[in-house]
């Protein structure tokens, strides 16, 4: 991750020299990831050993997290973070899947359902948590011109109260994202992928990440592991609005890591 860089690196060179450290650096940081849905995909669906599949994801994610930690690959107060991603997560799915909403179901027996949702379903949402702390630290993440704090926070509280509420008052979300297009319309990110800062527009950044979530999504449903209504009889493609509800939970997690990660000496926010 911090190798020497050679001496005049300069073209087409330092190019692959720098794409192959972004990848590296995004893999790295996608290490909860990549661990917690390479078993989800590959546990069958029957279980193993007697034990049904969602409680072998708890096991699989707990020892995940666990080793992490122990390896120092995690702090702490990741870990800390991590848990209330977990904690805002499950409380999520326990509506969603709730007799009055169902809007997706977890069909699966498992003896650590609670309220009809596993509770392996909370790391989904962690894993995002996960990722963008990891990637804070290994690209050395800078934030300019970040809103004053307190607007980034209320329009996350109201991003996850619309997961909620659209139900009953109707679906707010395109205001939601027009007013966080414009708050963080000139807000930019530095990062480092080898030995110089690089810029990209934060909301190309959470409309990225919000795109590969929703490819996981689409991998998870069609392996069974939960079903929308409309994948109930035979698998369909997730509808591509998902996307948009990603990367709105990803400017909600990106509050949360800016806050908890306690880095507002590395933000600028404008007088």
């Amino acid at each position: 991750m911090h190798r020497p860089v050679p001496d005049h690196l300069t073209g087409f060179k330092r190019f692959a020299w720098e794409f192959w450290f972004f990848g590296l650096k995004n893999a790295r940081s996608c290490l909860f990831v990549g661990l917690f849905f390479g078993a989800v995909f590959a546990m069958p669906r029957a279980g193993l050993w007697g034990m049904p599949r969602y409680d072998l994801l708890l096991i699989a994610a707990l020892a995940i997290q666990f080793a992490m930690v122990a390896t120092r690959l995690e702090t702490w107060d990741e870990l800390k973070a991590i848990t209330l991603f977990h904690v805002v997560g499950f409380a999520l799915e326990v509506f969603k899947t709730s007799s009055g909403i169902k809007s997706w179901a977890y069909p699966d027996f498992a003896y650590t359902k609670l309220w009809g949702v596993p509770l392996f379903s909370g790391f989904m949402y962690a894993a995002v948590g996960s990722y963008i702390i990891q990637a804070w630290r290994l690209f050395e993440l800078r934030i300019l011109h970040h809103p004053p704090h307190w607007m980034g926070a209320l329009i996350a509280v109201l991003i996850y109260a619309n997961f909620f509420t659209h139900h009953y008052i109707g679906d707010y979300r395109w205001y939601l994202a027009a007013c966080a297009l414009g708050l963080y319309a000139r807000t930019t990110v530095l990062y480092r992928p080898l030995d110089r800062d690089r810029r990209m527009p934060l909301l190309l950044a959470f409309v990225l990440i919000g795109f590969f979530i929703w490819l996981a999504e689409n991998i998870s449903t069609f392996a069974g592991v939960w079903s929308y209504p409309n994948q109930l009889g035979a698998w369909s493609a997730v509808h591509v609005g998902k996307w948009s509800s990603w990367s709105m939970l990803v400017v909600m997690t990106f509050t949360i890591v800016a806050n908890l990660k306690h880095i507002k000496r590395h933000i600028h926010v404008p007088a």
